[in-house]
């Protein structure tokens, strides 16, 4: 499909400090061609011009940790998998991703790592930013739905390998204290990936450390690591309390109401404030599925797990097993559990993801920018999503 050029007429704009009306959107050549007033814009005659009265225009959300999606995971490790999980995730308001991984069999992680690139090129519905690994350097007693048998130590040999053999990594989550996690950090930050806490056991001291080793990110927070506990009867504070003291941390949260309840949702808010949190769904194959029986992870070497109550768990119901949200389901629950402005819930989905990532064309409704651009009803929920200026979902 050819690059549009689109006319959005009426619609409440949503930038990055307010939402705006009596401006109109206009996008050409894949970019955002222009935010003005009508008579500011270019003629019409060789443009679709669309009427979203009453609507809601906002950057396309960014989502930096997903599994997959449509009945999709990434670790399936086929074209089919990304694109089918990507077109999925557009029609939800997703312009762009980082595909994540599970901690799995080392060659099944860089047959994805391969697949990624050739699917890549494919054109998905919605803008690959590079993969997130998630694992397998991880605290086994925080493991939460990884496969323990794979977990282990990080070991520079194997790390650097696989970053040699897969160039387009750009985020990497694990626990710090582990044997070699501090070097880890210190090596991916000089690879330009970005390392995260996750699935960890670190205590304040530690993730405070791992800060100044290069981590800079908390993998959904609150999940799988350990918030104030006892040790030898003392109170010992948590990476969750480092999370939330330390400014130089974003925190990933998981906002769809199941892993993390209303009262948290405004209690990191109020301690982080928007611009250090980012929207994530860390959503598995089921979401956008129906209920019912299905696999975390690889359909060959992957877990059972049940979709119900929307969210995924494990088959004895003894812990979350991923996600089933959506990102609009996310800025929806922000808005409507966290009594946050609907642009301050947008900046969650789309401009801070980007700014974690270094990203300078994307993630804000700016003349310039990448055409990534979702059109919301009055409930919040998708009606249109414009991703590099191709209509790649209509309601």
């Amino acid at each position: 499909m050819k690059n549009e050029k689109i006319l959005l007429r009426g619609g409440k704009v949503i930038l990055g400090d307010r939402i705006a009306e009596g401006l109109d959107v206009a996008v050409a050549d894949g970019k955002i061609y222009a935010i003005a007033k009508t008579a500011d814009l270019p003629a019409e005659s060789d443009w679709e011009v669309a009427d979203v009265t009453g609507q809601y225009v906002s950057p396309g959300f960014i989502d930096l940790h997903t599994h997959g999606g449509g009945g999709h995971d990434f670790m399936d490790g086929t074209r089919e998998a990304f694109l089918g999980a990507a077109a999925m995730h557009a029609r939800h308001g997703t312009t762009a991703m980082c595909p994540t991984t599970l901690s799995g069999d080392p060659d099944e992680t860089r047959t994805v790592c391969q697949v990624y690139r050739d699917a890549k090129a494919a054109g998905p519905d919605c803008a690959f930013l590079g993969l997130h690994l998630e694992g397998p350097y991880f605290a086994v007693s925080q493991k939460g739905a990884q496969d323990e048998k794979y977990i282990r130590n990080p070991s520079r040999e194997d790390y650097e390998s696989l970053l040699d053999a897969c160039p387009d990594v750009v985020r990497w989550s694990a626990a710090p204290e582990l044997d070699g996690g501090m070097e880890f950090g210190r090596v991916l930050r000089e690879r330009g990936v970005i390392p995260s806490i996750g699935h960890t056991d670190a205590d304040f001291d530690t993730a405070a450390a791992a800060l100044d080793n290069g981590y800079n990110l908390i993998t959904h927070l609150y999940s799988c690591m350990p918030g104030v506990h006892r040790k030898n009867a003392y109170r010992i504070a948590g990476t969750i309390e480092a999370a939330l003291f330390f400014d130089g941390f974003t925190v990933e949260i998981i906002a769809d109401g199941c892993h993390l309840p209303p009262a948290l949702l405004k209690f990191i808010v109020k301690c982080k404030s928007t611009d250090r949190i980012c929207l994530v769904t860390d959503s598995i194959r089921g979401a956008g599925m129906p209920e019912g029986p299905t696999i975390l992870g690889s359909l060959t070497r992957g877990q059972e797990a049940i979709i119900e109550d929307g969210v995924a768990k494990l088959p004895d119901r003894t812990a979350f097993a991923g996600s089933v949200a959506t990102m609009d389901r996310l800025v929806r629950n922000m808005v409507q559990l966290a009594d946050q402005p609907l642009y301050e819930a947008v900046k969650m989905a789309s401009t801070i993801p980007a700014r974690v990532l270094g990203c300078n064309d994307r993630g804000k409704l700016v003349e310039g920018y990448a055409a990534d651009v979702v059109l919301l009803d009055e409930t919040l929920h998708v009606t249109r999503t414009i991703a590099g200026g191709k209509t790649v979902y209509a309601k």
